[in-house]
């Protein structure tokens, strides 16, 4: 809490819809809070009922509920029975498991093995798909779904191919002379 490079949340409606979240289940790491500094220490939620509040939206704040599902089948019907996710976190060791959960589930963005870095490389974009948002942003992926790419064809009025007027027919010779120009 007295880090300086901890960060705050930002709106004090926020900080008290986050605190809310952690009656959704067991604390086991966490679960500090301080309304006067908007402070919320990172939480780690277990024992989570899949109709709690914090499994109903996405929380955006440092709470992260875990859950413990019976099987990778089971994992995958409950991921593809949902809208889908911003982000998709898969804590395993057996790249099979991993593969076959990113394989057959949608999301927004992935990580294995971890819940916080990914924004931390900025070759990877950041963005949601269907009801977590549309498009991909950080880095240069932010500045392509923001920005209109025109292309625009310099022609010269002086010239005036008859390869593009009918009957085709009658200008093959070009068309093989313009496939030979072209890379």
């Amino acid at each position: 809490m007295t880090s300086p490079d901890y960060g705050r949340v930002i709106v004090r409606r926020n900080f008290d819809r986050l605190v809310k979240f952690f009656g959704s289940g067991r604390i086991v790491v966490g679960g500090q809070s301080d309304p006067s500094e908007l402070y919320i220490a990172p939480t780690v939620l277990v024992d989570v009922s899949l109709d709690s509040p914090i499994m109903q939206e996405e929380v955006f704040g440092p709470i992260l509920p875990v859950l413990e599902i019976e099987s990778v089948e089971a994992v995958i019907k409950w991921v593809n029975d949902r809208p889908s996710p911003l982000g998709l976190c898969v804590f395993a060791e057996d790249h099979e498991v991993v593969e076959r959960i990113l394989h057959a589930t949608s999301s927004g963005d992935a990580e294995v093995n971890d819940c916080a870095i990914h924004p931390l490389f900025p070759e990877l974009p950041f963005g949601g798909v269907g009801n977590s948002g549309m498009g991909k942003y950080h880095v240069k992926w932010g500045f392509e779904a923001f920005t209109n790419a025109r292309g625009v064809l310099y022609h010269s009025a002086k010239i005036d191919p008859g390869v593009r007027y009918p009957p085709y027919s009658q200008h093959t010779s070009e068309r093989k002379i313009e496939s030979r120009l072209t890379p």
